[in-house]
């Protein structure tokens, strides 16, 4: 062994840094999705998070038993959180959440509308009882306008926001396959919360953040808004091919298999040109000259593409792409994602066993090796009442 992997082979490891969110204390009143993905997230990231649920327990808990015997949903974003079952509409319960809510930092919840503010936990009313507290409130269209007081669900707002018209082939609509309004607003949330949390060391004063999932639809939405509000015309559903650029989008090979190429710019159609489809003349062709006018003449470019593509197979076109640097990738199932050499996974135990999870997307020093599990309807219950029972001290 050399002296310098020797040196390495006894260097000590450098002490994991504390997490940013440590001593933090975070009170959910969730369920479903969009609040329980910002509070894993903040539990993920050192705060301690105390989960409201229904006496029957978050009904996400009910969606499946694909994992050990529990829902995949509720796997996936209620890690590491402590479980308590309170029924609000009973005055001792709802105090013991009271005295959670006033020693903690934040106090995130998403309730049905108007549900909260009910029970006397309006964001505002709170905030000014506990200056210090950020509350995060997450409905399905926002405190504004004719719709305040509709149920939302992700693909309802999906359709709403016009997420389905742009999305998917020509022909009967279809789901986005995934929960994207929930998660979009989750995200938010974690976002509006992180940027609270930064606003009171500075100020010492809470604040309220807001989120809705139509507005992260919305939001999601600007391109196509831009375009249909004030180029005249929204985008049309061209399955897997990009509207806006050319050629961008599904091929198949000799073989069968299909591959997603994309052309981001003139050079790279050049060299596309010359090495891919081994057709330099294109470079002084009128209807290709850029970009637009590529998509003006979408049917003569992908027609040539197809046609290369179709007399190959995946390997030679792989061959030719990687000469070009053009972007490419597989069109793959779930299964195939399960075995990509990209992935990275973290264990956590579920049940009886452990399950397998893609890692966070983001990758920190303070990271976990491992995820925690997640908690039992009312595992934390006795130990919560018992730290938060009532004093001689008043709750507000």
């Amino acid at each position: 062994m050399f002296m310098t992997d020797l040196h390495q082979a006894r260097a000590p490891q450098a002490k994991k840094p504390a997490k940013p969110l440590t001593g933090m204390l975070v009170v959910a009143l969730e369920q479903a999705v969009a609040a329980p993905y910002c509070s894993s997230r903040l539990a993920d990231a050192g705060a301690r998070v105390i989960k409201i649920e229904r006496p029957e327990g978050d009904f996400a808990r009910g969606y499946d038993r694909h994992v050990h015997g529990e829902s995949t949903y509720f796997v996936w974003i209620n890690r590491g959180k402590e479980s308590v079952a309170l029924d609000l509409k009973q005055s001792e319960d709802l105090a013991v959440l009271e005295r959670m809510i006033a020693g903690a930092d934040v106090f995130l919840q998403n309730l049905a509308p108007g549900a909260a503010a009910r029970l006397g936990l309006g964001s505002a009313k709170l905030r000014e009882r506990h200056p210090r507290l950020i509350t995060c409130d997450i409905s399905g269209y926002g405190e504004h306008g004719t719709q305040q007081e509709m149920k939302a669900y992700d693909l309802l707002v999906q359709a709403e926001s016009g997420l389905i018209s742009i999305s998917g082939a020509p022909g009967e609509w279809g789901r986005i396959g995934v929960s994207l309004c929930d998660i979009t607003a989750g995200m938010n949330a974690l976002i509006g919360i992180q940027q609270a949390l930064l606003q009171r060391s500075f100020t010492g004063v809470g604040s309220g953040v807001h989120v809705s999932l139509f507005d992260s639809a919305a939001e999601l939405m600007t391109v196509p808004y831009l375009q249909a509000h004030y180029g005249g015309r929204a985008p049309e559903r061209v399955g897997l091919k990009h509207p806006s650029i050319t050629p961008y989008g599904v091929f198949t090979c000799a073989d069968g298999r299909e591959l997603v190429i994309s052309v981001q710019n003139e050079r790279e159609w050049a060299e596309f040109c010359r090495q891919v489809l081994k057709r330099p003349d294109l470079l002084k062709d009128p209807r290709c000259v850029d970009n637009a006018t590529r998509c003006a003449n979408r049917a003569f470019v992908d027609g040539l593409v197809s046609e290369v593509f179709a007399d190959l197979t995946s390997g030679e076109v792989i061959d030719r792409l990687t000469v070009a640097q053009t972007a490419y990738g597989k069109v793959n199932s779930v299964h195939d994602l399960i075995e990509h050499p990209q992935l990275r996974t973290r264990t956590m135990p579920v049940g009886p066993g452990v399950a397998r999870l893609p890692a966070l997307p983001w990758q920190v020093e303070w990271e976990d090796v491992d995820y925690p599990p997640v908690p039992r309807i009312d595992e934390h219950g006795a130990a919560l009442r018992a730290e938060f029972a009532a004093t001689s001290t008043p709750i507000f």
